[in-house]
Parts: structure tokens; sequence; C-alpha cells
């Protein structure tokens, strides 16, 4: 949308009455924001196992972690699930992009399921960093949330007990001798600040310490915590436009208040509410927007539609980094991509 264009809103939208300034919103985009280079490969995935074996097909979890993007792929003949006992016998099945725990490829493997692993390649990392600190005997922690989708993934990817630590004061409570070797990996949607923080502590009470900095945080996350720094100091509020299960859009949310700007988790424009245009002295004249690594640049575009019922707008994106970074399909969509070129 340029500066001086409005679309209609979209049909599925209650109208909003205009806002009482006439004055305009100057509305800033991050750079980059939205999908990464592992959501648009997972996605790609499903699509294409649905073009070359039919709906439906099965996927364990949310292939990532927002609904728009769920809702297209099940019309679209995807079937999500939460355990593998839920796929009939012999159907096309597909690991999300949060990786799975060792068990579930096993019990894949063991029904003799067609299996396409969408498993971020970032995340695979993460995965033989672990595997090969196990092998070195050791003690390895693991820093991430409980219960998120990628951590339960590289839990049960490890064959050795795995410590589990959020904050620097988990660090304290470890139940490790300080002379113990220790090896620490991280979830790849964390905050670079807070990972720091943690691994700094890590570092301060063990003497044999070792690990990969913040490097298994993703080039992904890092660039769009970047920019929400950059986008904060020159607006007045943020929305993030991310599901509120997902990891590194609520990591935006904090960084921007951490930054001192008020901020909110918008799902969609649905989510929306015009008290978010609201300063202290009254209506806020620039607004940042961006998007987490699993929300697609649609919702974006909705969100937008949905500002311009409220003021005027001015859109303008920020500069940032050029993301040019893309991951290989697995080889077997890739043989049946090359044998239907060839048929085609």
């Amino acid at each position: 949308m340029s500066s001086q264009e409005k679309s209609p809103p979209p049909t599925h939208l209650s109208p909003i009455a205009p806002h009482a300034s006439p004055r305009p919103l100057r509305v800033l985009l991050a750079n980059p924001r939205g999908f990464c280079a592992g959501v648009e490969r997972a996605i790609t995935i499903v699509e294409r196992a649905i073009e070359r074996h039919d709906a439906p097909v099965y996927v364990r979890h949310q292939i990532v972690h927002n609904a728009r993007v769920v809702r297209d792929l099940e019309a679209r003949g995807a079937v999500f699930v939460e355990e593998l006992d839920a796929v009939p016998e012999g159907a096309v099945t597909i690991f999300s992009a949060h990786g799975v725990p060792a068990r579930v490829e096993a019990e894949a493997r063991t029904r003799a399921l067609p299996v396409y692993d969408a498993t971020c390649p970032l995340v695979a990392k993460v995965h033989n960093h672990g595997l090969r600190f196990a092998r070195e005997g050791r003690h390895i922690v693991l820093i991430g949330h409980a219960g998120h989708a990628e951590v339960e993934g590289t839990l049960g990817q490890i064959p050795a007990p795995v410590h589990l630590v959020a904050t620097p004061g988990d660090v304290a409570a470890l139940d490790l001798p300080l002379d113990a070797p220790v090896a620490y990996i991280t979830q790849t949607t964390l905050s670079v600040d807070d990972t720091r923080a943690i691994i700094a502590a890590l570092h301060a009470r063990f003497a044999d310490c070792v690990g990969p900095d913040v490097a298994d945080i993703c080039y992904a996350t890092q660039n769009r915590q970047s920019a929400v720094r950059d986008l904060a100091r020159v607006v007045d509020a943020i929305l993030v436009v991310g599901a509120a299960n997902s990891s590194n859009s609520t990591r935006l949310v904090e960084i921007a208040r951490d930054c001192g700007i008020p901020a909110w988790l918008v799902s969609d424009a649905e989510d929306f509410e015009p008290a978010m245009l609201e300063g202290p002295d009254g209506p806020i004249q620039r607004l940042g927007i961006t998007a987490g690594a699993s929300a697609p640049d649609v919702l974006v575009e909705e969100l937008l539609t949905r500002l311009a019922q409220t003021r005027h707008l001015s859109v303008s994106p920020l500069d940032g980094v050029r993301e040019n970074v893309s991951f290989s399909l697995p080889p077997a969509l890739r043989r049946m991509d090359a044998r239907a070129a060839r048929a085609g």
C-alpha cells in the first residue's frame, strides 16, 4: 500500500468509527519482518506434499505457529494432529518446523510412514550440537522455555539428561558441581540479550563451560530483534503481528517494551483496538509495525487496511538487513519435483 492508497476493509472485519483526529498517522514498517527461510521451507514442504500425493497429508503439530497459515493449509488438504497415533496407516506425514523428539521419528519408522521432515535446518543444527556434547560426556544445559514445541523436540533428541534454564536465576539453581564439564545449547527464537545474560551466568559459575554463544539463535530472530530496536528509536508505539504461541513474536513485543515503547501483540487485524493509537498526550503520530517470523505478510496488509479506517495513513518502510537465505527441500521432494518437471 502506498502512502496515499487506502484499500477497502476486508469483508470479515467489522467497521471502526473514524478517529476524531484529522492528523495523519505515520506508519513505519520494520525490515526485515515476517516469514523467514525456515518457515517458508516448512510451508512449501506441506504444499508440495499435497501436490505430489494429493490430500490429505498429516502434519504433527502446527507446521509453524500461526493460525492463518494453519487454516490456509487445512483448506488445501493438510490435517494437523498432536501425535502420530492419529495418522492412518501409510499416510504421508510431515514433522513441523520446530522439530520432533527421537521417539516420534522411531514411531514413524516402525509404522513405515512416509515422512517429510520440515524441521528448520537451524533447529537441526542445535540438535547436532547437543548430540556432540552428549558424546563428549558433558552436562548439557538447554536455554529455552519449557513446553515450547522446539524445546520439547530438542529435549527428545539428546540421549542424555538435559538441564533446562530460562533465566540467570535458573543457572544459580543448577544442581551440578562447579568443576563439572558443561555445554549449553539454545532455543533458536529467544531474546539475544536475555540469552547473553544466561550464557554469562553459565561461564561465571562453571570453569569448564562451552557453547555457541548466541550463534544458535537464528539469523531471522536476530535480524527482527535488531529491526525492532531501530523502529523503537523513531516511533511512539509498536504493533507486532504474530501468534501468542509464537516465541519469536512475543520476544519482539518484550524488546520494544524494554526500549521504553508501548507495544502490543496482535494476531490479525481483528485484534487491533483503536485505544492502541492513544498516547498519554493524545493520538500518537508515529506507529511502528513488524511481524514475527511465522506471520504471513497478508496479515500486515490487513492490519494497514484496518488502521486506514481510523486515521489517514502515510506508510513507509525502514531500511534494514536484506535476507537472502534459503533452505533446500527434503531430497525426496526434490526428486519428485524433478520427475514432474521432466514429465511436464
